[in-house]
């Protein structure tokens, strides 16, 4: 029933609009045609006539153009204004305290060579990004492979060695059990007998020597092995190369630095944080970064190093950030703010800033409900990035008009969706 007279009310208003607009349409088309007949006649007719005739006209045009201006306002009063809206929420703030802190990468270093040798390869430059494993230089292996043949070498003499022993070893125990059979009668003597073991010992020692012998060679052989594997220096870790600190030519020592390596795809932050703050940031604790393009991200507390500066009274504290797709180009030693934790949470209402009208020293808000705009005076707090606290005068819900406000009148019929100022 209600949405019937609702119906009624619009369909009678509609009649109205039309029948104000036929009647200024005929005031202002009699004022036309009367100021034509006015034009022809007014030198002939006496000046007292002329006078109630030049009022009667007048008043004539005038009643025409304020019904029709009536009619003008009452079909743009018809008009919806799209709007966009954004509701009133409830969500936890606390008071924060900015520290400039770096990005920090968590390996960076130079690559070594583990081996000597001219460098035979040079195979990146600053600025090339690599993967883990992947080849960065090669060093000459030309003495190396030669000291592996000489190694494969005596390990054959080695070998060739061991057998004679062995041979040896099976000939003295032979005689001590030959002469171990004969003991009991007089044509071998225990003196004989004694000889032969010490003989078949002096045997087995040199066996034991061969086999010795075979296995330092062996040992020598997977030590010039693993020589050449370690000739081609591989990347410990993708990042990007930003030091070349050798040339193709160079002779390296073992530990001589070939590249400056820094992994920029696994960037942590760090930053000098008071002690005073310290106790409010546990591990695990999430605070808010803003870099120097305004994008902001979420990190957390990794870990606290137990390490205070005497002169600032400051410890590192390093977080784990969740990088997002505005990041940009991320650099180590690039600085940011860290929006640390000042105080204790709680939960406030807010709103998008961009439903917020300032008149003289008043706040005011349009609040779309049941498709027109209602202007409200609100009471704001603390600003919390595109949004601001409300301490009074919304409710949790209430959908705030952000686009489409400027133009808009207390009580004006609004439709809420997408419209020019949705973007």
């Amino acid at each position: 029933m209600q949405g019937n007279g609702c119906a009624g009310i619009r369909g009678n208003h509609r009649i109205a609009v039309f029948l104000v607009n036929l009647h200024g349409l005929y005031f202002l088309k009699g004022g036309i045609a009367g100021f034509r007949w006015y034009n022809r006649r007014f030198r002939q007719a006496d000046p007292s006539d002329m006078v109630r005739t030049n009022t009667y006209w007048t008043y004539a045009w005038v009643a025409g153009l304020c019904m029709l201006l009536v009619a003008i306002s009452g079909s743009w009063a018809q008009h919806a204004a799209p709007v966009s809206v954004d509701g009133v929420i409830r969500q936890q703030f606390g008071q924060t305290a900015p520290v400039i802190g770096r990005l920090v990468a968590r390996y960076a270093g130079t690559v070594a060579s583990r081996v000597e040798g001219p460098v035979l390869e040079l195979l990146v430059r600053i600025g090339d990004r690599v993967d883990k494993g992947q080849l960065l230089a090669r060093i000459d292996t030309t003495e190396l492979e030669l000291e592996k043949a000489q190694a494969t070498v005596r390990r054959k003499e080695a070998r060739a060695r061991l057998n004679v022993a062995r041979s040896l070893l099976k000939l003295a125990s032979q005689e001590v059990d030959r002469l171990a059979r004969l003991q009991s009668s007089a044509a071998v003597s225990q003196a004989s007998y004694d000889d032969a073991q010490q003989q078949q010992t002096i045997a087995s020692a040199r066996v034991e020597e061969a086999e010795t012998a075979v296995a330092s060679t062996q040992a020598s052989i997977a030590l010039v092995d693993l020589k050449l594997r370690y000739s081609e220096v591989l990347a410990p870790y993708g990042g990007t190369v930003v030091g070349k600190d050798t040339e193709i030519g160079s002779y390296l020592r073992v530990g001589q630095a070939v590249v400056s390596l820094v992994s920029d795809g696994e960037l942590e932050l760090e930053a000098d944080v008071p002690y005073r703050q310290i106790a409010g940031i546990p591990p695990g604790t999430q605070v808010s970064v803003v870099l120097d393009n305004g994008s902001r991200h979420t990190a957390h507390v990794r870990a606290v190093v137990p390490q205070e500066n005497p002169r600032t009274r400051t410890r590192r504290v390093r977080f784990s950030i969740t990088w997002q797709e505005d990041s940009g180009i991320l650099a180590t030693e690039q600085s940011v703010v860290v929006e640390l934790p000042a105080g204790q949470a709680r939960q406030i209402l807010s709103t998008h800033k961009d439903g917020l009208i300032q008149r003289g020293n008043q706040t005011l808000v349009y609040v779309a409900e049941e498709g027109q705009a209602l202007l409200r005076t609100i009471v704001t707090g603390e600003a919390i990035g595109d949004r601001v606290e409300v301490l009074g005068g919304l409710s949790e819900g209430d959908q705030v008009i952000i686009r489409g406000n400027e133009r808009l009148t207390p009580g004006q019929a609004v439709t809420v969706g997408q419209s020019q100022w949705s973007q």
